[in-house]
């Protein structure tokens, strides 16, 4: 709109230019939501130790990798012969995710000490099944008392880049996270690609320079042709 009443301004259609006042909006960064780091990690379990609903809010979310809308849902009646499987919310209970539960014992101790309800892992002081709103208000409240000013997200983005570092297919990542297509996987998996390249590229650097160095000069003074 700015181009068109500049271009109807300067060429006599319009008097005045309404949209020269008008402020450009603010543009978010393409990042989004940071992604949590292993001090991070660190820390909020050091603050919410094994015992509290907050660590359970916390084990499912990493362990799983589960968006909070999932994640609130997810509980004793998706699970089988050790494997939880639940419809993504996201997708319209088209795509299937499955979560071997029974490959990470930390996450089965947390859930065996609870707090949980009957159908629900995550649940509040009540013991009821919370929305994924008030879950986001509820788990950033136990963030902030930890140190932490991130987001149930961030934790979503840290399992998606340890799986891709640990060398996770697009295809793999795809199933893991409840994702379709490329685009999201490729983003964490060109991460790692980049990570690797670079750690390649100057561990060749460094042979080359090693291979390349020229020796010191021999000191061929009088006492060193002496016989």
């Amino acid at each position: 709109m700015r181009g068109i009443y500049a271009w109807a301004k300067e060429a006599g259609f319009v008097r005045h230019d309404p949209a020269a006042a008008v402020k450009y909006p603010t543009l978010r960064s393409g990042e989004g939501f940071p992604v949590w780091t292993d001090v991070d990690v660190a820390a909020y379990e050091k603050h919410w130790p094994t015992g509290t609903k907050e660590r359970v809010w916390f084990d499912v979310l990493s362990y799983t990798g589960l968006r909070r809308g999932d994640a609130v849902r997810l509980g004793k009646q998706h699970v089988r012969e050790g494997e939880a499987v639940i419809t993504t919310e996201k997708s319209g209970g088209k795509v299937e995710v499955i979560i071997p539960l029974h490959l990470f014992p930390a996450l089965i101790e947390t859930l065996r000490v609870g707090p949980t309800s009957d159908l629900h892992f995550i649940c509040g002081a009540n013991g009821k099944p919370m929305t994924k709103e008030s879950f986001g208000n509820m788990f950033r409240d136990a963030c902030r008392a930890a140190g932490i000013k991130k987001s149930a997200h961030g934790l979503r983005k840290l399992a998606a880049t340890r799986a891709a570092d640990a060398g996770a297919t697009i295809w793999q990542l795809n199933a893991m996270f409840g994702w379709t297509g490329t685009k999201m996987a490729s983003h964490y998996t060109q991460a790692f690609e980049r990570k690797r390249a670079a750690r390649e590229g100057f561990k060749k650097l460094v042979a080359n320079e090693t291979a390349t160095s020229i020796p010191a000069p021999l000191d061929l003074n009088a006492r060193t042709l002496k016989k």
